[in-house]
């Protein structure tokens, strides 16, 4: 009982209401197809009692002739004979007109049996797809909610895809901000030397701006004694210039 529930159950979820109507319509048609041949095989029996009908009435009628004729020439015993012959053949034709009006009769109710079954296989089939109709667009309607309601399967992956994304990044956001810390702290080493510590960090500060003061300093010194050597340099070259150019007491010679 657990295994024809189970198999119902999954039977159930795999038909598709659509695909039991075409069979369904395909097995009408199948049958539909066979009333046909059946009528036709019953029209063709008829047809060939028809055909010996024809051929034992022209025989009647010639042992009939045949008859009249050895009367007319005095062959009573011929006439006789052919007699004879004509009544059993009458005895044959009258077997197959029964047999004729039988097949006859079977045609005909095979013939109502097709022409109703033609009009209900025409019946299921505008029913069938009206129901498919109906069906698809019920199916395509109940798809287009779960879509807008996030409860259909593909978009249930979607979403479950989306959400394991951004589990992952925030689980690679929060490690990295840990391994900062940690670098920070001093608890971890940083194995390529590239990165220090907050205290190191500003040591180095300070001592790189400690070396361009002095050098600034430096610098200043190098400016300010330059200009003192020059100031000298300036003063001594005025006193001696000055000395050089005093005009020496020349003799003065009046003229005559």
């Amino acid at each position: 009982m657990i295994f024809r529930a189970k198999a119902n159950k999954a039977l159930d979820r795999a038909e598709d209401p659509r695909e039991t109507l075409d069979y369904s319509y395909q097995k009408q048609l199948e049958l539909l197809q066979k009333v046909r041949r059946g009528v036709a095989d019953v029209a063709t029996s008829r047809k060939r009692l028809e055909l010996q009908l024809n051929q034992l009435q022209k025989q009647s009628s010639t042992l009939e002739d045949q008859g009249r004729k050895a009367l007319a020439l005095g062959r009573e015993d011929l006439a006789r004979e052919a007699l004879s012959r004509r009544a059993a053949l009458q005895q044959q034709v009258s077997d197959l007109e029964v047999q004729h009006q039988t097949l006859q009769g079977e045609e005909e109710k095979l013939t109502l049996a097709a022409q109703r079954l033609q009009a209900k296989v025409d019946a299921f089939r505008t029913k069938k797809e009206t129901i498919k109709a109906t069906y698809t667009a019920a199916e395509a309607q109940t798809r287009i909610g779960e879509a807008f309601s996030g409860i259909s399967e593909e978009m249930g992956d979607v979403g479950m895809a989306i959400q394991r994304a951004e589990d992952k990044t925030a689980t690679l956001q929060a490690r990295a901000g840990a391994i900062d810390e940690l670098l920070a702290s001093g608890a971890l080493d940083d194995s390529s030397g590239l990165h220090k510590d907050d205290i190191q960090s500003e040591l180095d500060r300070l001592s790189g701006g400690t070396d361009v003061e002095l050098e600034l300093q430096r610098m200043k010194a190098e400016l300010a004694g330059g200009s003192s050597s020059s100031q000298q340099a300036i003063e001594g070259g005025q006193g001696s210039r000055g000395q050089q150019g005093r005009p020496q007491d020349t003799p003065r010679f009046d003229k005559q």
